[in-house]
């Protein structure tokens, strides 16, 4: 007689739509609580007793709640001592954007063309303003990163980290902290995933260093038109390549 096989486990059963907005609710409610009382990253939360008070919600829900928003980097909970108001970095972002990035080979690819189209207009977007205030000013440190760029690129060698701090300390110039922590963040996919599809080859990598140096001279010098123009041959040989796929 063969043998009797167990049931399969159970599966758990999918929260009804009324558990999932009652958590949904009830995070809305801890982000307007953070608004109202103006709290800042780093800040103590109350606990969970006087907050099912506060907002008139069960433990569950709270908790439910609260996880939901630390995956959001909007609260930070530290076992035994309690929830705290989070970073608010757009690491979920980048999480996200780099697993679509990485799902597919052909996902791969279209993902990565998302993003380059994204940076360039940021970068483009900004151009006016970074004019205006570099024009007429020398950037020594940036020119250093530039010439570190160019001596890698010419050894066949990569420079993401000289890549990123020149990008960074260029938007930290403009002013715009949204923008930067944007780029910031599309970046850090554009790394995770670059590396993963052979993309860069030794005359790429010059062009690009090069075209670095040709948007901080365009830059300093007020000329909007010509930092536009160097920022297109900055994204020329990655585009070319991911169009040739």
């Amino acid at each position: 007689m063969s043998p009797v096989t167990k049931p399969a486990a159970a599966t758990a059963a999918p929260r009804s739509s009324t558990a999932v907005n009652r958590t949904e609710s009830t995070a809305e409610s801890i982000k307007q609580f953070i608004l109202s009382n103006g709290l800042k990253p780093g800040d103590p939360l109350p606990g969970e007793a006087r907050l099912c008070e506060s907002l008139g919600v069960s433990r569950s829900s709270v908790r439910e709640a609260l996880r939901r928003l630390e995956a959001l980097d909007i609260v930070n909970i530290r076992q035994g001592a309690g929830s705290f108001v989070g970073r608010m970095s757009m690491s979920p972002l980048v999480e996200a954007l780099a697993f679509r990035a990485l799902l597919s080979t052909k996902g791969d690819r279209q993902t990565l063309k998302e993003v380059v189209e994204v940076r360039q207009c940021l970068d483009t977007g900004l151009s006016g303003q970074l004019c205006r205030v570099l024009k007429g000013t020398s950037q020594p440190g940036l020119e250093a990163l530039v010439q570190s760029m160019v001596a890698h690129a010419q050894k066949g060698e990569t420079f993401s980290e000289a890549d990123m701090a020149f990008h960074d300390g260029l938007l930290a110039l403009a002013g715009n902290e949204v923008v930067r922590q944007l780029v910031s963040s599309l970046w850090r996919v554009h790394q995770q995933v670059v590396p993963t599809l052979g993309l860069e080859n030794h005359d790429g990598l010059v062009a690009t260093a090069k075209a670095h140096g040709a948007m901080l001279a365009a830059a300093c010098n007020g000329d909007s038109d010509a930092f536009v123009k160097a920022v297109i041959e900055h994204y020329r040989p990655l585009q070319d390549t991911l169009n040739d796929e």
